[in-house]
């Protein structure tokens, strides 16, 4: 279970992990995301988005510009910042919650914080740019660290483990070396195992049901489940149907000890998590 002591410095101050995850609200600027690509990729409605995230509940708000879903073609660094900036720039302007740049880039990640982001957020965990920890020990921005076997072009061709458990959690402890090394403090990082990101579903099953593994890191973890692809193999439902199986894993997720979830369906999952944690509050 989590551990409530675990803090995660973000540069406006010290984020408390509370009994209840935060909801980190999705917000993919990009023509192709697997579930969302083209609704948001228009500066305006990107930032009434946001807008919107805050007012349902969002704790954090994730802005990314490039797709990572299986297959997913890469873009340029030009490209990718022509994407993010303007709505960073003006969602800072417009929302009170720290904002995350969701990017492989090192020089994104760097004009994304110039910006206004608080955090980086990077799927390959360092591993795409090896510039990515020297610029976020010297941005003092929040972290992210994703596993991610592979890339997003080859990550779903037949991944396989040993004990994929242990295997994230002891890749995620060696990326998070490396950020150290740089000058990262590990108070400034979070960990994310990668559902979906190189696994089956077993393999993302077996991954929430022993969270355990991750949270005894230390280190507050994050779980990006929403819409994803292993709820097909439990429900049989198609990607615009699944908002009741991302609530009820993100539940499970909760009392498994994630700290964050990173969703699309903001107000749905915030008030899941509020009528869970009402009904299992012991309260004084």
């Amino acid at each position: 279970m989590r551990e409530e002591s675990v803090v995660w410095q973000l540069p406006g101050g010290v984020w408390n992990p509370g009994p209840v995850p935060a909801v980190m609200g999705i917000l993919n600027v990009t023509p192709d995301s697997f579930s969302d690509g083209g609704t948001w990729n228009d500066v305006d409605r990107a930032v009434r988005h946001g807008v919107e995230m805050q007012s349902q509940g969002a704790g954090f708000i994730d802005i990314g510009g490039e797709s990572t879903r299986p297959g997913a073609t890469p873009v340029s660094v030009e490209e990718e910042l022509g994407r993010v900036i303007p709505v960073i720039e003006r969602l800072a302007k417009e929302v009170d919650v720290p904002l995350s740049i969701d990017t492989m880039k090192s020089r994104v990640a760097a004009e994304a914080v110039q910006a206004g982001a608080a955090i980086v957020n990077d799927v390959s965990a360092g591993l795409f740019d090896p510039d990515m920890a020297t610029v976020c020990a010297n941005s003092n921005c929040g972290v992210i660290l994703m596993h991610m076997l592979g890339t997003p072009q080859t990550m779903q061709e037949n991944p396989q483990y040993d004990d994929v458990v242990q295997e994230v959690r002891d890749h995620l402890l060696e990326r998070m070396a490396v950020f150290t090394a740089a000058g990262v403090a590990p108070e400034r990082i979070v960990l994310d195992p990668g559902i979906g990101f190189g696994k089956t579903s077993a393999h993302n099953l077996d991954l929430l049901r022993h969270l355990d593994t991750l949270c005894a890191t230390g280190r507050p973890v994050l779980i990006g489940h929403s819409r994803k692809r292993f709820l097909k193999s439990i429900l049989g439902r198609e990607v615009e149907e699944r908002l009741a199986g991302t609530i009820g894993v993100a539940i499970a997720v909760a009392q498994n000890g994630a700290a964050i979830v990173r969703v699309h369906d903001v107000q749905a999952v915030t008030d899941a998590l509020a009528a869970w944690h009402a009904v299992t509050d012991s309260g004084p």
